[in-house]
């Protein structure tokens, strides 16, 4: 019960507050406030709380089995990542050019103006690959698939073996074509259309490498490039390799890099 001095007409104390906040004397009038009802106020807020606290609970609940269920759906689809987003655990560096982790992305920059290779620790043989590439400069690169590294060369860098998927930041340079390294050279150019589905530099790029054996089938940006069968295939098992181009320029980007193996 109320002591008398406690007592007052009805609204007194809500229009002290009101009028100690109209003055912006917040703390004034909280303190002017009788113990009940500092009471009934902590009482409010930590309802509020609660509210809040079992709010957030419930939408992580409603999220789990989405997460959960988009990594199953990778899992049991046997795609695998090759690039964790923190660090290069998994991939070797060949030579002296720059390989390093960014903003959740491979980045490979010349350095030294010579050949540069990040390649996987494994080989892989029938599997399909995809990845996200950006160019930030003008300079060339590209993806090797049943590639190995053969020698180191003073002058220019490592020496690579093995079929190179185009990657170059200017349109009409043929990314998504296919260069045999240690070999032929060219083998097959894109498309007319293939050739036109690059973005401008400084955009990511999606590119999807299908190889069956001696069938490789690769698409840029959701556009077929080129469907090619060896009729001599040299390389049939190998690293996957990124490239730095001798010649300086070079700072590309890569991230969201994924394999799925394929069993006979």
């Amino acid at each position: 019960m109320l002591r008398r001095d406690e007592m007052a007409e009805p609204g007194t104390h809500n229009q002290d507050s009101i009028s100690a906040l109209d003055q912006g004397d917040a703390t004034t009038a909280v303190e002017r406030w009788t113990p009940r009802m500092r009471h009934s106020w902590k009482g409010t807020q930590l309802m509020k709380n609660i509210i809040l606290l079992t709010f957030g609970v419930v939408l992580s609940l409603f999220a789990l089995p989405s997460a959960l269920g988009a990594a199953r759906a990778s899992s049991e689809s046997g795609w695998v990542p090759l690039f964790n987003g923190k660090d290069l655990s998994g991939w070797k560096n060949n030579g002296e050019e720059r390989w390093v982790v960014e903003d959740g992305a491979i980045l490979g920059e010349s350095t030294h103006n010579k050949y540069g290779y990040l390649t996987t620790e494994k080989t892989y043989r029938d599997f399909n690959l995809r990845l996200r590439f950006k160019g930030e400069k003008g300079g060339n690169s590209g993806v090797f698939v049943h590639a190995r590294i053969i020698g180191l060369d003073p002058t220019h860098g490592p020496d690579i073996e093995g079929m190179q998927v185009e990657v170059d930041p200017n349109v009409g340079n043929h990314t998504g074509g296919l260069y045999e390294s240690g070999g032929r050279g060219w083998v097959i150019q894109p498309t007319a259309e293939g050739e036109r589905a690059l973005k401008p530099l400084g955009q990511w790029n999606d590119l999807e490498i299908s190889v069956r054996g001696n069938h490789v089938v690769t698409h840029l940006n959701g556009v077929q490039t080129v469907d090619y069968t060896d009729s001599a295939p040299k390389f049939t098992e190998g690293v996957i390799a990124l490239q730095v181009h001798t010649g300086g320029g070079v700072r590309v980007r890569w991230k969201d890099i994924y394999v799925q193996e394929v069993r006979p």
